[in-house]
């Protein structure tokens, strides 16, 4: 009875190793399996411009003598006639001049830099550099380059603007980097200078000389 008593056991426990062996083998292999996949690795990105801080000092100068400007634009525009709809050219023409001529007795003692602080054209600079160096460059560039290519212009703050050198807007992404304008100015290419210009008076308010990339005048 010992010896049968003994096999049984014996049989019963290599049973219960094979079962053991058996369920064991799966679940190790589902675990590896289910390990959850390794993180790829990210390369670094090329370091893009900084875009540049309308709230900064110089722009913020630039910014409050613009509105200063605008508040005696508005002043000597209230004391001419009021120039009713027309559809005839002298009229506009004639109110125009006579809007820039009161405005320039005004600011008959004005000079350049007077608006474009040296604070303010130091925040310029960095603005337009990383427009004509960043991936929108080509479509700066571009839109630059619709004015005639001009190598010598000579303009003075506080005259007309001559009617013989055009002049081209400001590319729409750079107007994102610079401040905001009232409607009664706005910014103008002129070859490589960047102009604040009356566009009621067309009046030049004050400008920037040299300050875009002569290579996007002459179409390189």
């Amino acid at each position: 009875m010992k010896t049968r008593s003994r096999s049984a056991v014996q049989v019963r426990s290599a049973v219960l190793t094979a079962v053991a062996v058996f369920v064991s083998t799966p679940i190790s292999a589902s675990a590896g399996q289910g390990s959850p996949p390794q993180t790829p690795q990210v390369q670094n990105q090329p370091a893009q411009n900084p875009a540049p801080d309308l709230k900064s000092p110089g722009f913020q100068e630039f910014s409050d003598r613009v509105q200063k400007y605008v508040q005696l634009h508005k002043s000597v525009e209230a004391t001419l006639p009021k120039l009713k709809a027309t559809n005839e050219p002298e009229l506009i023409v004639a109110h125009q001049k006579m809007l820039a001529r009161k405005i320039k007795a005004v600011r008959a003692h004005t000079k350049r830099g007077d608006i474009f602080t040296p604070a303010a054209k130091e925040d310029f600079v960095k603005a337009i550099s990383s427009e004509f160096q960043g991936p929108q460059a080509p479509h700066a560039k571009a839109t630059i380059k619709q004015g005639a290519p001009l190598m010598k212009v000579h303009l003075h703050v506080n005259e007309i603007y001559p009617e013989s050198i055009p002049y081209t807007s400001v590319p729409p992404t750079m107007l994102q980097k610079l401040p905001k304008l009232p409607e009664e100015v706005a910014y103008r290419a002129v070859s490589s200078d960047l102009v604040l210009l009356d566009v009621k008076a067309n009046l030049v308010v004050d400008y920037l000389a040299g300050i875009l990339p002569v290579e996007a005048q002459n179409g390189q």
